[in-house]
């Protein structure tokens, strides 16, 4: 082990004996009582000593014997500490590569924020490397969501759409402006692999499989309402085959991120179609009719929001493949223009839905968040 102070944790006395690690609550931690010959030692922690050289230079700053190995203890318990040769064999490839790995920096120092063992970090930046995720839908949202997953270090980042690329789909971090008339998802599996820090490894599965296995989709639509209200039919092989999936778009001056479906778990698009049913009759009659006729309108989307979304529904995608608590699991986050501030709408699963997460609530089945019906604003003629 080569123990570091976590470098992405900004160092500070906050008195003689106190030194605070972290600037945000919610990554801040005190250290204390720390005495003079300790605080010195605190900067040799850089990652290029082992322990046995640390503890030769503690005996030299005059520190008493165990010292050094009761503050290491107390470092990693505080989530302080990180390793810089640890993570494993996958972690070692990846520090191999010098140009990926100085793409990656800022993600490992995020990880290693917020990760508390002392190798967390670079082992879930090396998993991402493993991971398989499809985007499906190349718009202004699909296409940024997908190469800043690919940026991010995922692996392996699939896309799916048809027709050709519009003026209208172009987006700084997304489809560019030379990909006009070229074919959507050539032109975003291109804006992928420019994204991409550096060649993955090979998945052992996909030696004799030919791909990886999927752990992620994002249905991206370009039309938001298929987003807002997904289809159920859509997404009824991810739910048949227990494929995660989340759902983001932009509908008219509305962001929508979420919910992430966890099949059998959490909420779908099954479960929000019936209870969107639950709550106004109309519904489905209203939903046949925005779908119905040939749009020649450019749909909605305002850039900066769909910027939001995208960045937003990535992180969220990273989290979850990160292993993280799934917080876009049952919610669904919505903003809309132009004070776009986000508000989480909880979803629950429907005990008459045929993906089987509504189980549990059979019976006791209740509507959280009356959006959007209840407060639409009056409009007399």
């Amino acid at each position: 082990m080569h123990p570091i102070l976590k470098p992405a944790l900004r160092r500070g006395w906050r008195d003689l004996n106190t030194v605070q690690c972290g600037v945000t609550p919610a990554h801040a931690r005190l250290l204390g009582p720390v005495d003079t010959a300790t605080g010195s030692f605190l900067s040799l922690l850089d990652g290029t000593r082992g322990l046995p050289l640390l503890r030769e230079e503690g005996k030299r700053m005059g520190l008493p014997d165990g010292h050094v190995d009761a503050l290491l203890r107390r470092l990693a318990h505080a989530g302080l500490l990180d390793d810089a040769t640890g993570g494993g064999p996958a972690a070692d490839a990846l520090r191999a590569r010098a140009d990926t790995m100085d793409r990656l920096r800022p993600d490992l120092a995020a990880l290693s924020a917020v990760t508390p063992h002392p190798d967390d970090g670079i082992r879930k930046l090396a998993a991402r490397r493993a991971t398989r995720v499809r985007v499906q839908g190349t718009g202004r949202v699909g296409a940024l969501v997908a190469s800043v997953l690919s940026g991010a270090g995922v692996g392996q980042v699939d896309v799916m759409d048809g027709g050709c690329v519009e003026p209208w789909d172009v987006a700084p971090g997304g489809l560019p402006a030379d990909s006009v008339g070229q074919r959507r998802d050539a032109a975003a599996r291109r804006a992928v692999r420019q994204a991409a820090p550096g060649r993955p490894p090979r998945h052992p599965e996909a030696r004799t499989t030919g791909e990886r296995p999927l752990s992620l989709v994002l249905i991206t639509p370009r039309d938001g309402l298929d987003a807002y209200a997904p289809a159920p039919s859509t997404a009824e092989p991810l739910v048949a085959a227990g494929t995660p999936h989340l759902y983001a778009g932009v509908i008219e001056g509305t962001g929508v991120v979420g919910p992430l479906v966890l099949p059998g778990v959490s909420a779908c698009a099954g479960c929000l179609a019936l209870e969107a049913t639950d709550r106004d009759a109309a519904w489905p009659r209203m939903l046949a009719q925005w779908h119905s006729g040939h749009r020649r309108q450019v749909p909605a989307c305002d850039l900066a929001l769909a910027t939001a979304v995208a960045g937003l529904a990535a992180a969220h995608a990273l989290a979850f493949l990160d292993g993280a608590e799934p917080a876009a699991a049952g919610v669904r986050w919505l903003a809309a223009t132009p004070r776009f501030a986000w508000r989480a709408q909880r979803l629950t699963a429907h005990s008459d839905c045929s993906c089987g997460a509504g189980e549990q609530v059979k019976g006791e089945h209740t509507s959280v968040d009356r959006e959007p019906h209840e407060t639409m604003t009056g409009v007399t003629a």
